[in-house]
């Protein structure tokens, strides 16, 4: 671990982003350029005292989990991510993990939607990041680990996260689920973490080995859809879908009409947001 290398490169990293860069607001006058440090620590999840000890040579080695959240905060490129994790004393991460790092560009974007619901997701299904709205339509979705970060995984192994979708829409859904993966398989190979998402699922689930005998191949560019709050009830939303190049990474972004039901539903959710919804 090269800690003069590592607090100076924290530093310069943080203070050539602005807060419009992360989604923030201005605030008052800043002294300092760039985003201030407790900025940085809320943006990474973790103290803001964790992360001043860092940019002061003082701290202890990070995880490469830490380090994760560290190159989403900044909003690093895959390169300098690669050299964050190097002069912190661990090596890049592996092609599987490095394809959970947010797109920079995508993350870009999202930061700019505060006012409807958005959220990033790697071509498995696993939401990488989701915004403020998303969190209150959807709930939390970082506590989950292994096969069952995949939504595709969740929805033929857990009956409850059918239940945001209506009961005529499932069948719908269920062969969307099996077709985007099916597309992720074929791109990155039986021996992936598609292949093995694909093996554990034939094993779990017979509607979805049904499904997968198929054959059925689609990516969703844009879907209109109805989802059913807990609170809200119904709302009918257009999704649309913005793609990284390598395809690996999708933004969804969640909108209604101006002056309809589903509309105004955003709104009223946009206002109570998570003090209300949060998942338990």
């Amino acid at each position: 671990m090269d800690r003069t290398a590592l607090a100076d490169f924290l530093r310069r990293r943080r203070e050539a982003l602005q807060p419009k860069d992360v989604g923030l607001p201005a605030g008052a006058r800043r002294r300092a350029p760039g985003l201030r440090r407790e900025e940085v620590a809320a943006l990474a999840a973790m103290s803001a005292d964790y992360y001043t000890r860092l940019e002061q040579q003082r701290g202890p080695q990070p995880s490469e989990q830490m380090l994760g959240s560290l190159a989403r905060a900044l909003r690093l490129t895959n390169d300098e991510r690669d050299y964050l994790f190097q002069i912190a004393g661990h090596n890049p991460p592996a092609p599987v993990a490095a394809a959970t790092h947010v797109a920079p560009a995508l993350l870009r974007v999202l930061d700019r939607l505060s006012d409807t619901p958005a959220l990033i997701l790697s071509n498995l299904g696993e939401t990488l990041v989701q915004n403020r709205m998303a969190d209150a339509l959807f709930g939390d979705k970082s506590g989950y680990t292994g096969l069952a970060r995949s939504e595709i995984y969740r929805w033929f192994t857990d009956p409850s996260e059918r239940l945001r979708y209506p009961e005529d829409d499932r069948d719908r859904q269920s062969r969307a689920q099996v077709a985007n993966l099916r597309a992720a398989y074929g791109s990155m190979g039986p021996r992936s973490r598609a292949g093995e998402l694909v093996r554990a699922l034939q094993k779990a689930s017979t509607e979805f080995a049904e499904l997968w005998d198929r054959h059925e191949v689609a990516k969703r560019f844009e879907d209109h859809k109805i989802l059913i709050h807990p609170e809200l009830g119904p709302i009918e939303l257009d999704c649309q879908v913005l793609f990284t190049e390598d395809q690996s990474q999708a933004l969804l972004v969640l909108t209604a009409p101006p002056r309809t039901e589903g509309h105004e539903k955003l709104q009223l959710l946009a206002v109570l947001g998570q003090e209300r919804f949060a998942t338990p």
